[in-house]
């Protein structure tokens, strides 16, 4: 494998201290959290060949585009992700970027959204690999009870996430139960 350059930043949003990197392609990570030295030790484990090289200039476009996607994730994601995983998590990752902003799913509809119904346990593995936070909206995942479960990012952080995302109301179900059927 290739070395390749990867370029990050950090900035402060309503949910705490996020980190974006980017490679050529796109957003490759968005983190959350309380502190940089944490957020940067996730990246380098994620990127162990990578170099990384602290943003500037265009890059801070980016950060800045990430920043108010965090506190705005209804609006249109104005900035390119670079999706990389294996192509099981692709599919699930895919799906999640289905679930409109407002909307909840449970592990097991996404397992039959992908067609492997019993692929639950796999799919939550999945969501717990996603690197690239609110833009791959993992978040957007709840139990079959429709209780929050865990999130990489802290359960309250999910939490703030999807009141944002439907303030006042409840979350809908996003798949129709003839969706469910298939």
């Amino acid at each position: 494998m290739d070395r390749r350059s990867i370029v990050f930043g950090f900035t402060e949003t309503s949910l705490g201290l996020a980190l974006a990197a980017a490679s050529s392609t796109g957003i490759c990570a968005i983190f959350l959290g309380d502190a940089r030295s944490s957020l940067l030790l996730a990246l380098r484990q994620r990127f162990p060949q990578d170099e990384l090289v602290e943003g500037e200039g265009d890059f801070l476009v980016q950060l800045s585009l990430v920043a108010s996607f965090i506190e705005q994730p209804r609006l249109e994601r104005k900035f390119g992700i670079d999706v990389q995983g294996t192509d099981f998590q692709r599919q699930v990752w895919q799906a999640l970027r289905d679930i409109p902003p407002g909307s909840t799913v449970s592990y097991a509809q996404i397992a039959r959204r992908i067609g492997r119904p019993r692929s639950v346990r796999a799919v939550a593995g999945a969501c717990a690999a996603n690197k690239i936070a609110v833009a791959i909206p993992c978040h957007r995942v709840l139990r079959s009870d429709g209780d929050i479960s865990g999130y990489r990012w802290g359960v309250e952080r999910k939490r703030k996430l999807l009141e944002r995302e439907a303030p006042g109301a409840m979350a809908q179900a996003w798949l129709s139960p003839t969706m469910l059927s298939s």
